[in-house]
């Protein structure tokens, strides 16, 4: 969600364009599975509403002094955040800087450890040297990562940093004892818009945490003074006085028929991480098929592909007039295994790949795709490979591709495996979902005709 005076701007200068037809969408024939196993228990603070920060004040708090501030949630071991906002500065404050500060203090009367496990974030635009960022830039379908980074927006270069097990340099410390009393800040993070065109900024920060013992837990957005941040006094002011930024975007009631509205979250999340074996229904492998086979990701209400599985996480708790579920599963990792076995008697290949169709709930009997991938774009992210072999059956090892999905897109292949007749071996593929993602896509295995030999 832009702010209206910067799409305004934006349309200005853009010359009347003539929408080209668009070219009618095909179904591909094949089998759709709902993907095995679930989500793991991990608390996750999902922090995405407002999506657009207009308003100073708290935009999540567990503090139980919070009153209508406040969500009533325990937090203490293993939990997760996934912060996701934009900030848009106006023709008045050319040069504003929106800050956002992670408060944390003990639920009880003795010190508390939080430890960060993994963690990163990063800027959609850098203003200052040192900074990390990640611009939207046009990338190809398909890229390889080799020694330089490939993202493209923020919320794909957190991803790949957890992929990778990257840590931002914004991120300085990796333990915070936190002392019973006033609360402790642990992070205070830039939204700077100085020299930008348009006025307009991003950041994404996903945190893996662990706590020796229950935790009261914030993020705010204060302006401060010009560049200059708010003092510690002034973040915990702003907590005391619990004022919350206004929310954004009125969900379409859990159940209502016709169209909905999802809305964006802010509340806790049950699940982290879905991990999973994807076999034939009741057995310990894949058989490679002559039709494709695809398995949904992040398929949502509205959105099962037919399989009728809704992925999302379900929430804890969460504000009131913000989405009734974690829509999208944003920050969640899938870290997926797929076990292929040749049981025919000729050699067969195949390619892996995550593709875009087209959304649905209603089940066609395979997929719909577009023949040309001209839509918006669905998802813009990393994803690690192992067990595949380019094009001429090399083993490539581990690998981080970085995709670009347009909507109806079939997916460029991750890489392909050939399989001698009684042949097993195992391919794994892992993802965070990516910020600016819309789901549903899929993990597809589509086989590989050969020529015949005489």
């Amino acid at each position: 969600m832009i702010h209206s005076r910067v799409w305004k701007a934006a349309l200005i200068s853009l010359p009347l364009l003539i929408s080209p037809a668009v070219a009618e969408p095909f179904r591909r024939e094949q089998r759709i599975l709902p993907l095995p196993g679930q989500l793991n228990e991990v608390l996750m603070i999902n922090d995405n509403n407002p999506e657009l920060i207009e308003q100073e004040g708290i935009l999540f708090s567990t503090f139980e002094s919070g009153g209508e501030a406040s969500i009533s949630v325990n937090l203490s071991g293993r939990f997760d955040l996934f912060s996701h906002h934009v900030y848009a500065g106006t023709d008045e404050s050319l040069e504003s800087t929106l800050w956002l500060a992670l408060l944390m203090a003990p639920k009880g009367n003795e010190p508390v450890t939080v430890t960060l496990l993994e963690g990163s974030t990063s800027l959609s635009q850098a203003t200052q040297k040192g900074q990390t960022a990640a611009p939207f830039l046009p990338l190809p379908a398909l890229m390889r990562e080799t020694t330089e980074i490939v993202a493209a927006g923020p919320g794909s270069r957190v991803a790949g940093d957890l992929l990778s097990r990257r840590r931002a340099a914004e991120l300085i410390s990796r333990q915070w004892t936190l002392q019973p009393g006033t609360p402790t800040r642990l992070l205070q993070l830039p939204i700077p818009v100085q020299g930008l065109d348009p006025l307009l900024n991003g950041r994404n920060l996903q945190l893996r945490l662990h706590s020796s013992g229950p935790v009261q837990l914030a993020t705010l957005a204060s302006h401060g003074k010009g560049h200059q941040a708010p003092s510690e006094q002034a973040w915990n002011a702003l907590l005391k006085q619990g004022t919350l930024s206004r929310k954004e975007h009125q969900p379409t009631p859990r159940g209502s028929r016709g169209s909905i509205v999802y809305s964006r979250v802010s509340g806790v999340q049950i699940g982290s991480r879905w991990q999973a074996r994807l076999t034939d229904p009741g057995r310990d492998s894949l058989s490679i098929d002559d039709q494709p086979v695809s398995w949904p990701i992040s398929s949502l209400e509205r959105g099962t592909l037919g399989t009728g599985q809704v992925q999302t996480a379900e929430l804890e708790a969460f504000y009131p007039g913000t989405a009734w579920a974690a829509h999208g599963n944003y920050g969640v990792e899938y870290d997926l295994t797929l076990p292929l076995l040749n049981r025919g008697t000729d050699l067969k290949t195949v390619v892996v790949a995550v593709e875009s169709p087209l959304k649905t709930d209603r089940a066609i009997g395979g997929l719909q795709f577009r023949p040309e991938a001209k839509g918006p774009v669905m998802f813009r992210g990393p994803v690690e490979v192992r067990g595949l072999n380019d094009t001429s059956g090399r083993a490539m090892g581990r690998q981080i591709v970085h995709l670009v999905l347009r909507q109806g897109q079939e997916g460029p292949p991750l890489g392909e495996l050939s399989l001698r007749p009684g042949e097993r071996k195992d391919v794994r593929i892992r993802l965070v979902y990516p910020a600016d993602a819309t789901p549903p896509q899929v993990i597809s295995v589509r086989p590989v005709k050969q020529s015949s030999t005489r």
